[in-house]
């Protein structure tokens, strides 16, 4: 599995512990991160992202996502 794959897998599956939407913007595109196949459209290159975080667990989530995007180092911004 590819290093992007890997990414995509594990952004997915944190974006799934978690009952808040969260959903991914860039240009004027936005993908659900809980959807492995848009993410896999969509995480092609190191643009800058937006993270639209809403819901009950909102807090935790973003912490979750924040971590599991540097981790793949990939830049994104979590927009409140």
């Amino acid at each position: 599995m590819s290093d992007k794959n890997a990414a995509i897998v594990e952004i997915s599956q944190t974006a799934n512990k978690f009952t808040s939407s969260i959903v991914l913007q860039y240009d004027n595109k936005y993908i659900d991160v809980k959807s492995i196949l848009g993410l896999f459209t969509t995480l092609v290159n190191t643009n800058a992202y937006e993270l639209h975080v809403h819901g009950p667990d909102a807090d935790d989530a973003k912490t979750a996502m924040k971590e599991v995007f540097a981790k793949h180092n990939l830049s994104v911004a979590i927009v409140d």
